[in-house]
């Protein structure tokens, strides 16, 4: 398969791009060139905001494309125009954020979108996503594979979830855990994501899927349990119940990556049906071996984790942990919550 990924060199771009070369499949990444591409990677440099920037993508075929472009729909519609009759497929990949909120608990591919547009540029980051598969449909039809990926976590990870968490755990002392414990988790191995996108593309699938493990594939306390085990740091995690945290002004997915409480948003981010794409052969590795690598990679890269630029730090800071942890444990409130 001759492929081109537009990105390739960051996180999920990569992780299809590495996958690919795996295979022996012959692998093109269009970048920026801000980032060194995968090994084995043929490449081409332009800047897709830029008037004239897909001047390198003018020549050449593929059997597939793949986007991973998060901003402005009318990139997604310029680079989807220039190669839709040099090109049999384009995967683009979007987001669960696409749906109407809020998705009830087993919402599938059918629940109402955002609206969106092709032509868009600047918008929210649903309204973008919705536009890049607007303009990935407008110039591929049939042949464009929409890619509605959950969270995402793994290797390469550049947005700060999980590297939060092991750097926290890897500190050592009580740690804040959000309960309950055996609160469900969904989510979506980066290299899973990378490994399901080109089983897909190879076979010729088309329309959306929700990517993202099935319900429940792991919960919060196995999530950071496995955290201390690979940083063998002897972390304690001290369980709290959701309202305290809540109470203390403590939000959600932001101070404390990846939990939610349930509720609401727990249905929209972690209650999604991903039976279609289990049934076009999705398969998630268990939680144990996406913390592990993660923490591997992790010590590679020297411990402290790429950042993107277009998103916030995220993660609790050290004063506000300590002042609900001793809170908690002064009025004996803080209990393993089951």
């Amino acid at each position: 398969m001759r492929l081109l990924i537009l990105g390739g060199t960051e996180f999920a771009g990569r992780a299809v791009a590495e996958a690919a070369l795996a295979r022996g499949w012959q692998v093109t990444v269009f970048h920026r060139g801000r980032h060194a591409p995968p090994e084995g990677a043929a490449v081409l440099h332009g800047d897709r905001t830029a008037p004239d920037g897909l001047r390198a993508l003018a020549r050449g075929e593929w059997d597939a494309v793949v986007d991973t472009w998060s901003w402005a729909p009318s990139a997604v519609r310029d680079a989807a125009r220039l190669l839709a009759g040099r090109a049999e497929r384009y995967a683009y990949v979007s987001s669960g954020s696409v749906y109407r909120y809020p998705s009830p608990a087993g919402h599938d591919e059918d629940w109402p979108v955002v609206d969106g547009s092709p032509d868009a540029g600047d918008v929210d980051y649903a309204e973008a996503k919705r536009g890049g598969e607007l303009a990935a449909l407008d110039s591929f039809g049939d042949r464009a594979l929409l890619v509605r990926a959950g969270l995402i976590l793994g290797p390469g990870e550049n947005v700060g979830r999980l590297p939060w968490w092991l750097g926290r755990i890897a500190r050592g002392g009580p740690v804040l855990a959000p309960g309950p414990r055996d609160l469900g988790l969904q989510y979506i191995d980066v290299r899973d994501l990378a490994e399901w996108t080109l089983d897909a593309l190879g076979a010729g699938l088309g329309g959306p899927y929700n990517l993202v493990s099935p319900p429940g594939h792991t919960t919060m306390g196995e999530l950071l349990e496995a955290c201390v085990r690979v940083t063998g740091s002897g972390a304690e995690l001290r369980w709290t119940d959701p309202g305290r945290i809540l109470a203390a002004g403590i939000e959600p997915w932001s101070d404390l990556p990846v939990w939610v409480p349930p509720g609401e948003l727990y249905d929209v981010l972690h209650m999604g049906d991903a039976s279609k794409a289990v049934a076009a052969g999705l398969r998630c590795r268990p939680v144990a071996a996406t913390v592990a690598d993660t923490w591997a990679w992790l010590q590679r890269i020297g411990g402290r984790a790429p950042q993107r630029p277009d998103r916030p730090p995220l993660g609790l800071d050290r004063e506000r942990e300590e002042e609900l942890l001793g809170r908690s444990a002064s009025t004996d409130t803080n209990v393993n919550i089951k």
